[in-house]
C-alpha cells in the first residue's frame, strides 16, 4: 500500500524520513544543498526556519524550500 507523499513541512519533529521527491521551482538549488532522492534525515526544529540533520550535518532551510521536498516516514 502506497501513503500520501508528505511535505517536509507536514512531518513531526524528530521524526526520521527519507527524501522521495523534490518538486518545483528550487529542485536544482536543493540538489546543491545535499537534498536528493533516497537520502534520509531527521526533523529537528520547526521555527520560522526548519532545522534538520543530513548526513549528520545540521542545516536550516526556509519553509518555502521544504514545502518542495517530498518524503515519506523511514519504517
Amino acid at each position: 500500500t502506497s501513503t500520501r507523499q508528505l511535505t517536509l513541512n507536514e512531518v513531526a519533529l524528530n521524526c526520521d524520513v527519507r527524501i522521495s521527491g523534490l518538486t518545483g521551482p528550487a529542485c536544482e538549488r536543493l540538489r546543491d544543498l545535499g537534498f536528493c532522492e533516497q537520502m534520509q534525515l531527521r526533523k529537528i526544529s520547526n521555527g520560522r526556519n526548519l532545522g534538520c540533520t543530513v548526513c549528520g550535518a545540521k542545516m536550516a532551510i526556509s519553509r518555502e524550500l521544504a514545502e518542495q521536498v517530498l518524503v515519506s516516514p523511514v519504517r
